[in-house]
């Protein structure tokens, strides 16, 4: 196997297919990277056995520069190989494999031989029905990521709360998650163009390095699902997940369907109060903010406080306030979190009791984006 190839193009190659690769992992060649060289071009593999990660680099691609003289394939060791791409003098580098899978890395005056595996003793990735698949254009799937993966849960002793439970079904997609102290819900009209209905759920680490390797444009993205894994496709890259098992909680019954107390903020403006008010929460042991509404007064109010440090309070802004006098108490990280999602919008913050959970949706639409966060018991 040999070819020559522009560093920088194959660099950017090799950085998203280091994203499945874990120094960790039960199966010592996954610590590798695979290349596989054909007439087409040169395809590289990464996988941790949860995510896989395949691109494509095409001899037709005149920006890769890839010149093929032997084809073939090879196993080498990520790390080590990554480092020395990046290290490399020039624009160009030539890699060859010759007898025991030695490799050699040239460009320029620098020579590098490293000592690379069997391929064929490389993980198959999984086979997906092409014939069943749906499209999204990457901008919305990287927001409906963003603004769900924030409710995942970190916990491994519930498993199905690490994930994101998608549900397509009547040309339609929602996405939630919750780690049940908050709950984000999203949902979007598709046109799936089939009849199959969808309920599965994928782990938010992995749609977490799907986001960071999506373009932020309106080009497709291929969602292709079998029994436990989905696929994404877009430009030349594949992205392989696994999915986790089991069945999602019945989050629709925790959303409140009527609230007594409502009120309406700029979502930049309350996120800044926040972020002053929790300056100080996060110096208390309970890390806690208050939240105090008064309707005749209209009147809405932040405290909080630090034994250690001392306090801080702030009369708020806000375009409308209406129902009961409130006061509530809650994690500011949830609500910081909750309120990133919405960007540059007005957002409807909806209470029932100070025990129970409010919601925050955007003034414009109730509909399609829900944030839903549990208060905390201060008495």
């Amino acid at each position: 196997m040999k070819f020559t190839v522009n560093r920088t193009n194959f660099i950017k190659s090799l950085n998203d297919v280091q994203r499945a690769i874990s120094a960790k992992t039960t199966i010592p060649i996954l610590t590798g990277l695979k290349l596989t060289l054909a007439a087409q071009g040169l395809t590289l593999t990464g996988s941790n056995a949860d995510i896989s990660i395949e691109t494509f680099i095409s001899a037709d691609d005149d920006s890769a520069e890839l010149q093929i003289e032997e084809t073939g394939k090879i196993v080498l060791p990520a790390r080590f190989f990554s480092e020395i791409i990046k290290k490399l003098p020039e624009a160009i580098l030539t890699i060859n494999v010759t007898e025991n899978y030695q490799t050699e890395i040239t460009s320029g005056q620098a020579s590098f031989t490293i000592k690379g595996l069997d391929a064929d003793n490389y993980p198959h990735l999984p086979e997906i029905d092409e014939t069943q698949h749906l499209s999204l254009t990457s901008d919305i799937l990287k927001q409906i990521i963003s603004q769900t993966v924030i409710a995942v849960s970190n916990q491994e002793s519930r498993p199905i709360l690490t994930g994101i439970h998608l549900v397509i079904k009547d040309n339609g997609l929602m996405a939630v998650a919750t780690d049940s102290h908050r709950l984000s819900q999203r949902k979007i009209t598709i046109d799936s163009g089939q009849d199959n209905a969808y309920d599965i759920i994928v782990p938010g680490k992995s749609l977490n390095e799907l986001a960071k390797m999506l373009p932020d444009d309106s080009s497709d993205v291929e969602l292709r699902i079998s029994e436990n894994q989905i696929l994404f496709v877009f430009g030349n890259t594949s992205f392989y997940s696994r999915l986790l098992e089991g069945n999602y909680p019945d989050t629709e019954r925790l959303i409140p369907q009527n609230s007594e107390t409502t009120i309406e903020f700029n979502a930049v403006e309350f996120l800044s109060s926040i972020e002053r008010a929790s300056l100080l929460s996060h110096e208390s042991h309970n890390n806690i903010v208050k939240l105090s509404l008064e309707v005749p007064e209209q009147k809405a109010t932040i405290y909080s406080n630090s034994p250690e440090i001392g306090n801080v309070e702030e009369t708020l802004k806000f375009q409308n306030l209406t129902g009961n006098t409130l006061e509530i108490s809650f994690n500011p990280d949830y609500m910081k979190d909750a309120l990133r999602s919405f960007g540059q919008t007005t957002v409807t913050v909806a209470f029932t009791k100070p025990l129970r959970p409010f919601t925050l949706v955007p003034s414009e639409d109730h509909e399609h984006f829900i944030q839903l966060i549990t208060p905390v018991r201060t008495f």
